[in-house]
């Protein structure tokens, strides 16, 4: 059997088994009612609207109409629209993956229909934090006054989208939950891929086309937006009729002849499917006159209202600002063509880890006396190779609020290629997970900084962060949920701290960490040596932590009664509240701060005092994490 967490043996989201609920709703004629994600308030995760007339019901596709159909022919672009939530940034994420039917079929497994074997139930799979997850949920969808609440297709009958949209509420927490955000989230999870921004003005035109079109060629998911100025200019049309702060998915490219010019085009989606670009070469411009009828039928040019439209690259970037990539693998990111089947070039070394208040979350360099304290990660590099890509590389990485800047000699680009081709290169992505749940979304300022070590490896201490400057890092910390940068380091020894902005904030966080093969020799997590012990030592034994430990001991423990880091990670994550899940990594970080006598493993006393601790503590970050910073 494939690895649990692969596209092929996905885990299962609250434990539900697709195959098992279907075979027994079958069997019994019952169509599926999901009680994990139930058709009620909670699941909206939006205001109750106060007018009787305005209440929603759930509905199952056939009560909403008699002809139904899972997908009407084929899936595309235009069978995506936007319903009464502003979750645009998801919507042109799936808008893209129906480009790409070999990455579609992943998140939409095949076979799935209204009418066939049909018992209610449908099943969708999500990336989440380097691991597959499938998601089970019943077909009863919100309708308000007869029609879909949320996400619908322009095929009137046709339900798939609908049905993806409330798997990904039911994974995040609510409908409610997905209000607002950055198409990079969905794109991610929508691939496991690595996204990424790329500023128009970094490309002249026809330099962008190019590299936007390889990207297409290459499986990856594009997008694009207009920056609004303000909140308030969110939303609003452009007299070109484009929207502001609105997401767009990028979903083809080409180029016609009028005439003796070449005139490179970019197909775009309104995910609302209406408003579109009104410019040169949309769909009803008069440019398309003079273009002959094959060339118009080989770019399927269709002069309907359905939210998408060519647009000229030196339009496209003269209005907007951004194009968003996520690429599957970092070779995808080249932006150059070449052969998907070559064996990848890149090996993938991937941590999960928690801040923990008053242990492992220190904070950012502006507080040096704690930034130390954040999780370490040490990693060897050997070999040097020959990158030639440059997006999001450190060289235009901003100074942080607050720190010195040093000031470097201006290099030539012929100079930083050549210095590029003496070191290896490394991609690290850090991201910050469960930050949507239900009705709030609450990402905390990250960051991480890249340090080379001069001596053995260990764990790092105040000293030595106050002495040295970081080599690398992500850039200012950012209140989103992935911060990533490619930076190009000499060989050696390196130690990454992954650090939000401010101190003893709670949350748990996904590192990535990309080298080419072979160059990484080893990778290994150093938590901090804070003396964590004496915080613990002036927390009392609860006496309901005394009766679980002893309980658990004496039914868990070795023949030397102790417990190692996963059993005490698993009696921990049986006291905490269900919402929260302390890792393996942080476990052990825990055990390290503690005298085992060089055993690893806790004595009863030890794990008494750490759980009574954790529970305060637990209690303390709940609080800190409102704080916001200024």
């Amino acid at each position: 059997m494939s690895e649990l967490g692969s596209i092929d043996n996905p885990v299962k989201f609250k434990d539900q088994d697709y195959d098992a609920l279907l075979q027994k709703c079958l069997k019994t004629a019952a169509l599926f009612s999901d009680t994990v994600f139930a058709a009620n308030q909670s699941s909206l995760g939006i205001p109750v609207d106060p007018d009787p007339k305005k209440g929603v019901k759930w509905l199952r596709p056939k009560e909403i109409t008699s002809n139904a159909v899972f997908v009407e022919g084929t899936m595309g672009t235009t069978d995506i629209c936007q319903g009464q939530l502003g979750n645009c940034w998801l919507l042109a994420a799936l808008s893209c993956l129906t480009m790409h039917p070999q990455l579609f079929v992943k998140v939409v497994p095949s076979g799935q229909s209204l009418s066939e074997s049909y018992a209610g139930i449908f099943r969708f799979r999500f990336w989440q934090y380097g691991e597959w997850v499938e998601v089970v949920v019943d077909d009863r969808l919100p309708v308000r006054e007869g029609r879909l609440l949320f996400s619908y297709s322009r095929t009137t009958n046709e339900f798939w989208s609908a049905l993806v949209e409330k798997a990904y509420a039911k994974l995040i927490g609510s409908y409610g939950s997905l209000k607002g955000g950055i198409i990079s989230e969905g794109m991610e999870d929508f691939t496991g891929g690595i996204a990424y921004s790329l500023p128009v003005s970094s490309r002249p035109p026809r330099m962008l086309w190019r590299a936007i079109t390889a990207a297409l060629a290459r499986s990856s998911l594009l997008s694009c937006f207009i920056h609004a100025a303000s909140v308030k200019e969110i939303g609003t049309v452009t007299s070109e009729g484009l929207v502001k702060g609105h997401a767009y998915a990028i979903t083809d490219t080409d180029k016609v002849q009028r005439a003796s010019e070449e005139v490179l085009l970019l197909r775009l989606r309104n995910p609302w499917g209406f408003v579109e670009y009104c410019g040169p070469w949309s769909d009803k411009c008069k440019d398309w006159d003079v273009i002959d009828n094959a060339q118009k039928a080989r770019l399927a040019l269709a002069k309907v209202e359905d939210g998408e439209f060519w647009i000229g690259i030196e339009d496209f970037c003269r209005l907007f600002n951004t194009v968003e990539m996520c690429s599957v693998n970092p070779d995808s990111m080249s932006g150059e063509a070449g052969d998907d089947t070559a064996t990848p070039s890149w090996t993938l070394s991937s941590h999960q880890g928690t801040w923990v208040p008053m242990c492992s979350a220190g904070g950012s360099r502006r507080y040096p006396r704690s930034f130390w304290k954040n999780p370490q990660f040490q990693m060897v590099l050997s070999e040097k190779d020959v990158d030639d890509y440059d997006y999001g590389e450190d060289e235009d990485v901003e100074e942080e609020d607050g720190e010195d800047d040093v000031v470097v000699a201006p290099v030539s680009k012929t100079e930083k290629q050549r210095e590029k081709k003496k070191k290896c290169t490394v991609l690290v992505e850090l991201l910050q997970k469960y930050r949507r749940q239900k009705d709030q979304v609450n990402f905390l300022y990250i960051a991480f900084h890249i340090y080379k070590l001069q001596d053995k490896p260990g764990s790092l201490d105040q000293q030595f962060f106050s002495n040295n400057s970081p080599v690398a890092r992500s850039g200012k910390y950012r209140s989103i949920r992935s911060v990533w940068r490619k930076v190009h380091l000499e060989p050696g020894s390196y130690v990454l701290l992954a650090s939000t902005y401010r101190p003893n904030l709670q949350g748990e966080f996904f590192l990535r960490v990309y080298t080419k093969t072979g160059n990484i020799q080893g990778f290994q997590d150093f938590p901090c040596t804070n003396n964590y012990s004496v915080m613990v030592m002036s927390k009392p034994v609860l006496p309901e932590d005394q009766f679980r430990v002893q309980k658990w001991f004496d039914e868990k423990a070795g023949s030397d009664d102790r417990v190692n880091a996963v059993q005490f990670m698993n009696l921990v994550n049986s006291v905490l509240e269900k919402d929260y899940e302390l890792p393996l990594e942080t476990c052990r970080q825990l055990i390290f701060g503690e005298d085992t006598g060089g055993r690893g493993r806790l004595s009863r006393a030890q794990a008494e005092k750490l759980l009574t601790s954790l529970r305060c503590v637990r209690l303390h970050g709940a609080r800190l994490a409102q704080t916001k910073r200024p």
